[in-house]
């Protein structure tokens, strides 16, 4: 397993060696709360590298805001360059919450612009937890809200492994196929979520070219390369997504979903049986209170992100139906 290496030009000096001491004794005591105290610029932050690299545990580091977070972050990916080092914070640019203005009857739906490069950041930090041990999470106070299911999002993640010339799939998914072939892993990766778009090779997406596919996962500044033979998987190539000239050939490849609410089949058929029975609830109670524009409106609005939920496994909101694709009661917290 790799370990935390602190990188460091300077040594504990003053009260850090015991604050250091203390606070690694009470952590490996089991003391749940401790508190750091200092003043600006008295190294605390170096100090707490310090307690990583003993405790040598997955760290989660929470800010009060995003500047602070980003200043954090970049500190520590100075202390552990070897590391797994990841930013978590809300990837809105701009979001307007629904509205329903009662005087003029007017709805006004939810809207928002998320942040790209900030989505391709979450995702490497949820994949880094689940695939490395030697991980630090700099986060704002957004990652106490639920982004789906970990254990669906695992179940739907790919994991490939070269055992001699051979490829295989090692990963305890409940993606529907098992045979790795060509057409197989296309439908892997839909099933993921991952868009197939053969001209504009982004984030998220994936595209073929005779025997080949490249795939942009939603993790990473750097792609995949499928290279198939005979209807097998003979080669993977990590390759730089703009100029595709190939960086590395390894030898497993872990692939995640392109959301963070990728759902498994079954429990997606699940989840719509019980949002469709809880509509159909709602429905009832509106017309019985002689609610007609309401009924009209949640019937509209639940029926189409019903079909999409159906035809494609994802809708726009899909956070909204979190508790049925979750399998929680209702007032259960994510």
């Amino acid at each position: 397993m790799p370990e935390f290496r602190l990188h460091s030009k300077f040594q504990p000096t003053g009260d850090q060696p015991a604050a250091i001491a203390q606070l690694t004794r009470g952590l490996k005591m089991g003391v749940r709360e401790q508190t750091l105290l200092g003043v600006t610029g008295s190294g605390k932050t170096f100090t707490m590298a310090n307690l990583i690299a003993n405790i040598q545990k997955p760290t989660l580091i929470l800010a009060h805001n995003k500047t602070l977070a980003a200043q954090l972050y970049s500190e520590f990916r100075e202390f552990f360059p070897e590391n797994e080092v990841h930013y978590f914070v809300s990837y809105f640019d701009y979001y307007q919450p629904e509205a329903y203005i009662a005087s003029t009857d007017t709805y006004i739906e939810k809207d928002s612009a998320i942040n790209d490069e900030i989505d391709r950041l979450r995702h490497a930090a949820t994949v880094s937890l689940l695939t490395r041990k030697d991980t630090i999470i700099v986060a704002s106070v957004s990652c106490i809200y639920g982004i789906g299911s970990p254990d669906h999002y695992t179940e739907m993640s790919l994991h490939l492994e070269k055992t001699g010339h051979t490829w295989q799939v090692v990963s305890k998914n409940t993606l529907p196929v098992a045979k790795l072939n060509q057409t197989n892993l296309m439908i892997y990766l839909i099933a993921m979520q991952y868009h197939r778009n053969d001209l504009a090779f982004e984030r998220g997406n994936f595209r073929v070219k005779g025997d080949t596919i490249d795939l942009f996962p939603a993790s990473g500044e750097i792609a995949y390369r499928f290279e198939f033979a005979f209807d097998e998987l003979e080669e993977v190539k990590i390759i730089d997504p703009l100029t595709a000239e190939i960086r590395e050939k390894p030898d497993q490849v872990f692939i995640f979903p392109n959301t963070h609410y990728a759902t498994p089949k079954d429990q997606l058929d699940r989840a719509i049986d019980l949002i469709q029975t809880e509509f159909d609830e709602r429905l009832k109670y509106f017309e019985a209170n002689h609610k007609y524009l309401e009924a009209q409106r949640i019937s509209q609005r639940t029926k189409y992100d019903l079909e999409m939920l159906k035809e494609t496994g994802f809708v726009k909101g899909i956070e909204n139906y979190s508790r049925h694709l979750d399998g929680r009661k209702a007032g259960e917290p994510p």
